[in-house]
């Protein structure tokens, strides 16, 4: 999420225009083996999701899909793309970027539909994209964070796709924004986080599903194995502690690291900050140990 302009007295426009020195902190985009941008069709009439493949190499790989932060509201392929080819080379897989649908335009469950429909092709069909056949994982961070948790809840409810490992990166969980750590930490600012939840959420009864606040899930068992990771000083913190601690409990192999002196979105700033850089490889490595052999 972004600290200045104040979101909730911004329009969309503004909000959504891309920022002018992005790569002085975002990092220069590394150079990958192959770039492909593809469509996938959505089987819900809501026309195609569009998916940006990143290849670190040849043959064929293990797959991560991919979901953007931004507060449900903003970012974009083109705004992660940085990330993204950062994330494949580091961590040895096909990275598979979904641009889900954004709020308000398209409320809950619209972006996650998009995410879990892409997630499901692209499982399915790993020889059209030069994937390895076989499970693939999900990951994401802030509200990215909160769709990767919910694909990883929608398809052990479902059956399927066969999902091996999610990734959640200070995940936006709680839309009541209760935990301890709201209180405490003033950037993101709380209501600023509430408006994202509004544009997301804006039918009341949605805020008890658990797709939408998988914090809220009375089960968590059988889900994948899932590395969490926060920042010190984000007011997200403790929600996704109180995550980790409930896939723990229910019996999933959980890692959880929250990294001293750092922010929300720190990993977002690599071409400034040495632990942005270090948290990127710490990915990767957690990624090559559950997908490479």
């Amino acid at each position: 999420m972004r600290e200045d302009p104040p979101i909730t007295t911004t329009p969309l426009d503004e909000l959504r225009r891309p920022g002018a020195g992005a790569d002085d902190v975002r990092g220069v985009a590394e150079p990958v083996d192959e770039v492909r941008d593809l469509l996938i069709a959505s089987p819900h009439g809501s026309g195609s999701v569009p998916v940006r493949l990143y290849r670190p190499g040849p043959g064929p790989l293990p797959m991560l899909c991919y979901f953007h932060g931004g507060g449900f509201v903003f970012e974009d392929l083109d705004s992660y793309d940085p990330f993204c080819r950062v994330l494949a080379n580091a961590s040895g897989c096909l990275v598979a970027s979904v641009g889900y649908r954004l709020a308000p335009e398209h409320p809950y469950p619209a972006g996650l539909i998009d995410c879990y429909t892409a997630t499901a092709w692209l499982a399915a069909n790993p020889g059209g994209v030069g994937a390895r056949p076989g499970p693939v994982a999900i990951g994401g961070d802030s509200a990215g964070g909160n769709l990767a948790a919910a694909v990883a809840l929608m398809a052990r409810d479902r059956r399927g796709p066969d999902i091996a490992h999610q990734v959640l990166i200070y995940p936006f969980l709680d839309p009541a924004c209760a935990e301890p750590s709201h209180a405490r930490l003033p950037w993101p600012a709380t209501e600023d986080m509430l408006w994202c939840w509004d544009q997301y959420l804006p039918a009341a009864a949605a805020r008890d599903d658990p797709y939408a606040a998988p914090l809220s899930a009375g089960d968590h068992r059988g889900l994948p194995p899932a590395f969490v990771l926060t920042a010190e000083f984000d007011p997200l913190r403790d929600e996704g502690a109180a995550y980790a601690e409930r896939l723990r409990v229910a019996g999933v192999p959980t890692r959880y690291e929250c990294w001293p002196g750092q922010l929300h979105g720190f990993l977002m700033h690599a071409g400034a900050l040495d632990d942005a850089a270090a948290a990127r490889r710490r990915i990767g490595s957690a990624l090559r140990r559950a997908m490479l052999p």
